[in-house]
């Protein structure tokens, strides 16, 4: 490593592994060739013969080739390439297995880079490819010319499967190439996030430094990435660490001109500009320091009883032109207190609707609507004598039980697990799952979790805010402060039922209530007609309170209409919003065909869009999330955007003409779909099975369930073993044993090893 000219940052000496033919050319490596798969020149000795039935995975001709003895796998060209290099450049899976099996040697380098066929499948981000060499013996540690291994390489187009392909495989994470850069940093320079995510989750050394003593948050403010810069501060990176040239983090972002990133990555870690820890004042604050999370989960969820019953309290108390203007200021004075508690949260805590903050405000109003009917209501509509007609025995006993029943719900869906799949127990189980998903051509974002490192089951969805994959996801509700899926969507279906009762009692009492406490107070008041002004008179922080739980029906019947469609034609609120057909084809997931590029802050590609945005956001990781504005926040989180789609017409669930509206497999009529929602044999007052539920009367596991139900119905009428099922993963030491066999699906003969 040296100083660039103007001392700027660091420089890496020599080019990029696999440099492609021209500037801008990703199409092939520069080798011996102009072009992957055009047309090639011909050669005397038909020398690029065997090369072009290598690129284009001509098998049959490949074999009348090596029945001539003229050629065998073991050829090479001048520069050392050989036919498994360029199928394995060209991902042409078959081809590389047939030359495999004749010979073909595996750790061959060649090339202008002097690379083996690994690194040029590596390059392109072919993992099937990949690993189908490394089960064949290919060495990830070897070096290329530049002294880069498989990892570096992969590590350069942010493929974040084809990383963990190779980290399962044993490589050591923190190991460098010849100027001492590790993957890390190079995920940190390159500006992927999840990249850096799962280096620094499978353990990679924060604090390694290379031949300059630059970190890997060093070379993440390259870019200024401010995902990366984040990440590596998160796990303790140090913010003042110096170079051998003396340079801090804070000063390779000054002369980089990436100081937004910097800063906002500090700030989002509760750093000031200047890296040091930021304390608040506020009372407490020891408190709140030594366990920051859970102290804003407390605090943020009791705050807003105070900020319910405050607004109230002064609408109630005071004339409407004063009162509203008065109680909205004292709302946004407790809300703003709230926020700046909350500025010193975590990050990923730092917007309300990520905190207990809704739940805490319908909690605070159920609260105040029970101590409301205890203490005032009902006294007045049940305990009268027997001659006043304004008792209501039987109404107030209904409101006590729907009452009851929507706290028992609402608090079963906040603490129970909502069908969280259970991980992994080891690596060894975890490669057993990858190597599994590799030989069925489903290694890909709908099948495997990253994050989680788990086989995703059907219907299962990653939700961000409880880092977990919960199985049959339907949605992720702020209201409980938890995510609804399989284990707890009947419990906040019946919630919502039970509140929509509860409501409509309420105001019931409340009427009697207010007709019979208004009888004798005054009709004086301002603005107002002379009947309200006299049940205004009679007891107006209970008519407010009513009026406030009232606007909760608007919220509640929308999630009511959306959930009876959704359960009648059994889809979840995510399939019915995002639809059915939602998969991508396996191997393309998160592939880029980038190059790798020197660790040179002068490099074009080095540059950061203006303001010192992450360079790495526009290779479509989706790290960047867009919020939207402010009503479009509040349509998800009431649930009116759902509604809206259902309602129109557009939704998955109600049958929309379009791509989303394809048929649902899960689907076995209204009449069936409801019973298997509503006479689920799983405890209603009690935790379920967790993934248990019934599916056309049958019980099965959401939470292991990896097949559709058209194949599950066809391996209980042919027989487990002769329709080729999952069997099972687990082992001698915890080393997963999968287990196929051939079969026959409509004509296509699947087979497995």
């Amino acid at each position: 490593m040296a100083q660039n000219h103007n001392g700027t940052g660091p420089v890496a000496k020599g080019n990029a592994p696999i440099q492609p033919a021209s500037k801008g050319d990703t199409a092939a490596p520069k080798l011996n060739s102009e072009v992957e798969m055009g047309t090639l020149p011909n050669d005397k000795g038909g020398q690029l013969d065997i090369m072009q039935l290598a690129r284009v995975g001509d098998i049959p001709a490949m074999e009348r080739l090596f029945e001539s003895s003229e050629y065998d796998a073991t050829y090479s060209d001048d520069e050392g390439i050989t036919p498994l290099h360029w199928a394995a450049i060209n991902n042409q899976y078959a081809m590389c297995k047939f030359l495999i099996e004749k010979g073909a040697p595996i750790n061959h380098k060649g090339g202008e880079s002097i690379a083996t066929p690994l690194q040029w499948a590596a390059q392109r981000c072919h993992y099937y490819t990949v690993h189908l060499l490394l089960q064949h013996g290919a060495d990830p540690l070897i070096t290329d010319a530049q002294g880069y291994n498989t990892l570096h390489i992969s590590t350069f187009n942010g493929n974040v499967f084809l990383i963990t392909l190779l980290l399962h495989q044993g490589i050591p994470v923190d190991v460098p190439d010849t100027f001492g850069h590790t993957g890390l940093m190079w995920a940190a320079y390159k500006g992927f996030p999840p990249c850096v995510d799962l280096f620094l989750r499978w353990g990679a050394n924060v604090h390694a430094t290379d031949e300059q003593g630059f970190t890997a948050l060093h070379w993440a403010l390259v870019k200024g990435s401010a995902g990366c810069v984040q990440k590596l501060i998160e796990y303790g990176a140090d913010r003042f660490a110096k170079t051998s040239t003396g340079k801090t983090p804070a000063l390779t972002a000054q002369e980089l001109n990436t100081l937004g990133a910097w800063h906002k990555a500090l700030r989002d870690c509760g750093y000031d500009e200047d890296g040091n820890l930021e304390t608040p004042s506020f009372p407490g604050a020891s408190h709140f320091m030594k366990d920051k999370r859970g102290f804003l989960t407390k605090f943020l969820f009791l705050w807003p009883f105070l900020l319910v019953w405050a607004m109230l309290t002064i609408l109630a108390g005071m004339p409407i032109y004063v009162g509203l203007p008065f109680s909205l200021l004292v709302g946004y004075s407790l809300q703003w207190v709230a926020n700046k508690i909350l500025h010193y949260a975590p990050s990923d805590m730092r917007q309300f609707q990520r905190t207990p903050w809704l739940s805490g405000i319908f909690a605070g109003s159920l609260f105040l609507v029970g101590v409301n009917w205890l203490f005032t209501v009902l006294p007045n509509t049940a305990w009268k004598p027997a001659s006043d007609a304004a008792t209501h025995y039987a109404l107030n006993f209904a409101f006590a039980f729907f009452f009851s029943l929507t706290t028992y719900f609402y608090i079963t869906c906040i603490v129970y697990d909502p069908g969280f799949v259970p991980k992994m127990n080891g690596i060894a189980e975890q490669k057993a799952v990858i190597d599994e998903l590799i030989s069925l051509w489903k290694f890909d974002d709908n099948n495997f979790c990253i994050t989680c490192m788990i086989r995703t089951p059907l219907r299962s969805k990653h939700c961000r805010r409880c880092q977990r994959c919960v199985a049959k996801h339907d949605h992720h509700c702020p209201w409980v402060y938890n995510c609804i899926g399989v284990n707890n969507h009947r419990q906040f279906f019946l919630y919502l039922i039970n509140l929509t009762f509860g409501i409509v009692l309420y105001d019931w009492l409340m009427y009697y209530y207010l007709t019979s406490a208004s009888t004798s107070t005054s009709d004086q008041c301002n603005l107002l007609a002379a009947g309200i002004c006299k049940v205004i008179n009679a007891d107006a922080y209970a008519l407010v309170l009513s009026i406030w739980a009232t606007l909760q029906l608007t919220w509640v019947l929308m999630l009511l209409f959306v959930q009876f469609i959704q359960v009648s034609r059994a889809m979840t609120t995510y399939e019915n919003m995002v639809g059915m057909n939602h998969a991508t084809p396996s191997g393309l997931t998160s592939a880029f065909t980038s190059t790798g590029a020197p660790l040179d802050p002068t490099h074009p590609d080095a540059n950061p869009p203006s303001g010192g945005a992450a360079g790495g956001q526009r290779h479509g990781h989706g790290h960047g999330h867009k919020h939207g504005g402010f009503l479009k926040q509040w349509s998800k989180i009431l649930g009116v955007d759902a509604f809206i789609e259902t309602a129109s017409g557009r939704g998955a669930a109600a049958g929309g003409h379009n791509k989303r509206a394809s048929r649902n497999p899960y689907s076995r009529g209204c009449v069936t779909n409801c019973r298997d929602f509503w006479c689920d044999p799983a405890p209603v007052f009690g935790r379920r099975e967790n993934g248990a539920a019934q599916l056309g009367g049958d019980l099965v596991n959401y939470s292991e369930m990896y097949e559709s139900p058209a194949l599950m119905e066809m391996r209980s009428r042919g027989g487990a073993a002769r329709r080729g099922a999952y069997e099972a993963v687990a082992g001698e030491e915890g080393v997963g044993q999968v287990t196929w066999t051939a079969c026959d699906y409509d004509g296509v003969v699947l087979s497995a090893p």
